[in-house]
Parts: structure tokens; sequence; C-alpha cells
């Protein structure tokens, strides 16, 4: 497919904080980033726990766990939070050419949250797939650094 190669990037856990639920993903073994970061415009804040890298294939880029605490209640994860407690909140897919991809799933009826990216954490380029369309799961789609 033209907008490949597709990897699972990370999987989005809503927390309501950071730290307490941080211990496990340390205990198992997965590494923090050495910060979080607030990404205001989702009233967010990001921490992040990489897996190892898998020596057997290309990619150096191994999914990830990213932990969402929302800095207040009136945004995207602490409505999520208070309607349905902490969990999996989505799953991330990064891929080569993100507004083909759009393009491409809006021309096959797909419904967007995003049909124009717009910036996530770590300065990356996101667009949000309407869970409608998916089954009931929030798929984001970031784009690979090149």
């Amino acid at each position: 497919m033209r907008f490949g190669p597709v990897h699972i990037d990370h999987i989005g856990i809503a927390t309501s904080n950071l730290d307490d639920a941080s211990s496990f993903w340390r205990l198992i073994g997965l590494s923090q980033s050495k910060e979080d970061e607030v990404v205001a415009d989702q009233g967010v804040k990001t921490r992040f726990f990489s897996t190892s890298i898998d020596s057997q294939t290309s990619d150096a880029h191994p999914p990830m766990v990213e932990l969402l605490e929302p800095t207040h209640e009136d945004t995207p994860i602490g409505r999520f939070l208070n309607k349905r407690g902490p969990g999996v909140q989505q799953i991330c897919f990064r891929v080569g050419d993100l507004e083909g991809l759009i393009a491409h799933l809006v021309e096959n009826g797909i419904r967007m949250i995003d049909t124009v990216p717009r910036q996530g954490a770590g300065g990356k380029r996101i667009a949000f797939v309407h869970p409608y369309s998916t089954g009931g799961v929030l798929v984001e789609l970031t784009e690979s650094s090149h």
C-alpha cells in the first residue's frame, strides 16, 4: 500500500495520575521517557514508555505505551475517565504518508475526526479516525519521521 509501512506506534492509556500509573510499566522493564509533555490544545499531559527494540526487524522505533493524564476534567481524556474510568483510550499507527492515508480513508467512507493533520505530542503530525468507523476503537494516525 502506498501509505506504508504501517507500524503500531503506541497504545494510549488514560489515567488520572501519571505517577501512580507509571510503576507497573517500569516494573516490567519499559524505559520511561526523560520528560513528560503537556499538549495544551488537547488538555493532556503525556508520558511515554518504550518497549525493547527488536533486532530482528528493521524498525528502530519500538511500540510505546503512552500514559495520558488530563490537565482538567473538561478535556477529551478527562471526559473519557469520567465516562469509562482508566484504561486503553486509543491505539496509534505510524504510517509513511499521513495525508495520503487520510485522503484514502475519506474517499472510502471512513469518518475522520481530523481530515487535516494537527500537532500532537513530540511535535508529531497526527490525525484521529472516529471510533464509529473502526468498530468502537479510537485510532490515532501519525507519520513516520524519515
